[in-house]
């Protein structure tokens, strides 16, 4: 019983954390959506306002979910993909030391997405 209440509370704070720590690289980039400021990165060529949308979406509205416990698997999936792309694309020549960051997110929302939100979440009311 003890082991169970503790898996419970680990798998809280491995989706609560991580995402609250997200937040602080998304908010910036959804006040710069909503100033109307869309210059950004566009590896893909589908445009620097639907490259910044999904930022936002990976970086701050899926953390949200996330944290809540909400729909948690689907909202890791964004946020994954979105370090995957940071990592891999974005700094695809840049030293590990400077990759580090997105890899050790995104590790954290591919186990997410793997174990789901845990008995503390909105999703298993």
């Amino acid at each position: 019983m003890k082991n169970n209440l503790l898996i419970h509370l680990g798998l809280a704070l491995l989706r609560i954390l991580p995402s609250a720590f997200m937040l602080t690289h998304g908010y910036p980039k959804l006040m710069k959506l909503i100033n109307g400021n869309t210059e950004f990165a566009n590896p893909f060529g589908i445009g620097e306002a639907p490259t910044l949308f999904l930022a936002v979406v990976g970086e701050f509205l899926c953390p949200l979910l996330i944290i809540i416990g909400f729909k948690t698997r689907w909202a890791a999936i964004p946020s994954a993909i979105t370090m995957f792309v940071a990592a891999f694309v974005i700094h695809a020549a840049d030293p590990f030391a400077t990759k580090e960051k997105a890899l050790l997110y995104l590790v954290c929302f591919v186990v997410i997405f793997l174990l789901g939100p845990g008995k503390y979440s909105v999703d298993k009311r």
